[in-house]
């Protein structure tokens, strides 16, 4: 990636950041600031190893998924990296499905490249990264960073053990050595004791298993079940999460047979009809 693409991509995620609720360092809850900006985000829990998320504009609205059985750290990477496409790719008709290889970093596409790079400056901004080191590590100029820094640094920017230590090294703050020495700290001590070690945020290391599905996405299935692209309960399960029965949008359905057992997956493959 190019010096001028990369300070494009920057300058566009500071945009972006500065309409997110940021505490002293980090963004609060990149979930609902995504909301609040208009975006449709769908969260349900696929399976560990289903797609991590997609993204979708279909008409004037812009639809997110994100798998929720991931850790809820991965899961905000997910959703940076979604918004990414949809700050810097997104166009009509187009759409992004991304998994472990895309997330991960191991792509060799360069969208994909640019919104993990989007991700990164967005959850963790060099310079909000630099000014905690300075104010809230005091030993960091004479000892460097120790694996319950990273703790700390993971629960205030709400990222992942692996995506600290792989920006910080990006920023020069680590290097490979001392990557590895952290890396093998963790697998020794272990993300969620040290996150309680530190008073962090136990809850970025487990699965969230949410499921918040944006009211407008009733339509959406009544629509795929009306054309018999899902079966009759995919739709009583997405009615049951806001509390609806068939009987109660009886009026906007029509009668069909349909023998086929698609589950969620082929619903959010319905999107793009």
């Amino acid at each position: 990636m190019q010096a001028g693409r990369k300070r494009e991509i920057r300058k566009k995620a500071d945009v972006f950041r500065e309409k997110c609720k940021i505490s002293r360092y980090g963004i609060i809850d990149l979930f609902k600031d995504c909301e609040r900006l208009g975006y449709k985000l769908l969260r349900y829990p696929l399976g560990e190893n289903a797609d991590l998320g997609f993204t979708v504009k279909k008409d004037n609205d812009i639809v997110i998924f994100t798998n929720s059985c991931s850790r809820l750290s991965r899961e905000i990477f997910t959703l940076a990296h979604e918004t990414g496409h949809v700050i810097l790719h997104l166009e009509e008709g187009s759409s992004f499905i991304d998994n472990n290889i895309t997330i991960n970093g191991r792509s060799t596409d360069e969208k994909e490249r640019e919104a993990n790079y989007f991700a990164a400056c967005l959850l963790m901004p060099a310079d909000d990264v630099g000014r905690f080191i300075d104010l809230e590590i005091q030993s960091f100029y004479e000892k460097g960073l120790s694996a319950m820094d990273i703790a700390r640094i993971m629960s205030e920017f709400n990222v992942s053990f692996d995506m600290a230590l792989n920006r910080l090294e990006s920023l020069g703050v680590i290097d490979s050595n001392q990557k590895i020495c952290l890396d093998n700290e963790k697998i020794e001590r272990k993300v969620s004791n040290l996150l309680r070690s530190v008073g962090g945020n136990a809850r970025l290391n487990v699965p969230g298993n949410e499921i918040e599905i944006p009211y407008e996405y009733i339509d959406y299935t009544i629509y795929n079940y009306n054309h018999n692209a899902i079966p009759k309960e995919t739709l009583e399960r997405v009615l049951a999460c806001y509390q609806l029965s068939i009987e109660d949008v009886s009026d906007k359905l029509v009668e069909h047979r349909s023998d086929d057992k698609d589950d969620l997956d082929d619903l959010i493959g319905g999107l793009d009809d």
